[in-house]
C-alpha cells in the first residue's frame, strides 16, 4: 500500500535521523503491513497553508493509497489565526478525502515544544501551549466528523519536559526515542484502518 506522509518538521524528522522519523518507524516496525514510504512530504516550518499550496499539488503523482497528516503547529508559532487554521485543514482533509477515502487518512496531533530547552525561543510558552492545545483540539473534530482516526501523542511530548532522552540534539524537536512511543500508538490505529 503506497503510504504518504503529509506535515511539517515533526513528519520529516528535524534533527534525527531518516530511520528514526516516524513514518519511516511506522513502515520499518511491521513489515506485514506492506505499507511502502512512497513520500514523506513534511518540511521544516511548514503551515497548512504550505500543505496546500505546496504538498497537495504532489499527491495526483504520488497515487496515494493511505495518507497522514500531522500540521499545526507553526501555525501557531507564526501567528496564523483560528480560522484560518480550520479553514486551511478543513480543505486538506477534503482533498485526501476525495483522492483516498476517510479510512484510508489519520491523523496525528501536534507535540507540545514548549517544554524542550528550546521551547521558550519560540514564543511565551504558555500562550504557545495555549495555541497548540486550540488547534489539536480543531484538527481532532474536523477529522473525527469526517470519519478520519486522529492518534493523540499530546501527553507523550509533555513527558520530555522531565525526560531529556525524549528530545533532540537541537533541544527542540522530539527525538528517535519520542518517535518510537509515537508509533506505539499509532501503529495499532493503521492495522485497524487496513483491517490487519
Amino acid at each position: 500500500m503506497r503510504y504518504v506522509a503529509l506535515g511539517d518538521s515533526y513528519t520529516i524528522g528535524t534533527s534525527v535521523g531518516e530511520v528514526e522519523c516516524w513514518p519511516n518507524l511506522l513502515v520499518a516496525r511491521v513489515p506485514a503491513l506492506e505499507l511502502e514510504l512512497v513520500a514523506n512530504l513534511g518540511v521544516n516550518g511548514f503551515t497548512s497553508r504550505d500543505v496546500i499550496e505546496v504538498e497537495l499539488p504532489r499527491l495526483p503523482g504520488l497515487r496515494p493509497e493511505l495518507v497522514s497528516l500531522l500540521i499545526g503547529v507553526n501555525d501557531v508559532v507564526q501567528g496564523v489565526p483560528a480560522d484560518a487554521y480550520r479553514a486551511n485543514v478543513a480543505e486538506i482533509l477534503d482533498d485526501v478525502i476525495a483522492r483516498v477515502g476517510a479510512a484510508r487518512v489519520f491523523v496525528v496531533t501536534t507535540p507540545d515544544y514548549t517544554v524542550t530547552p528550546a521551547g521558550a525561543d519560540y514564543g511565551d510558552p504558555a500562550q504557545q501551549s495555549a495555541g497548540i492545545a486550540r488547534n489539536n483540539a480543531i484538527i481532532t473534530e474536523l477529522a473525527t466528523t469526517r470519519g478520519i482516526a486522529v492518534v493523540d501523542i499530546f501527553d507523550i511530548s509533555l513527558e520530555a519536559g522531565a525526560d531529556r532522552s525524549l528530545v533532540a540534539d537541537d533541544g527542540l524537536h522530539p527525538s528517535g526515542r519520542q518517535y518510537a512511543r509515537w508509533v506505539g500508538r499509532i501503529l495499532p490505529v493503521v492495522e485497524q484502518l487496513l483491517g490487519r
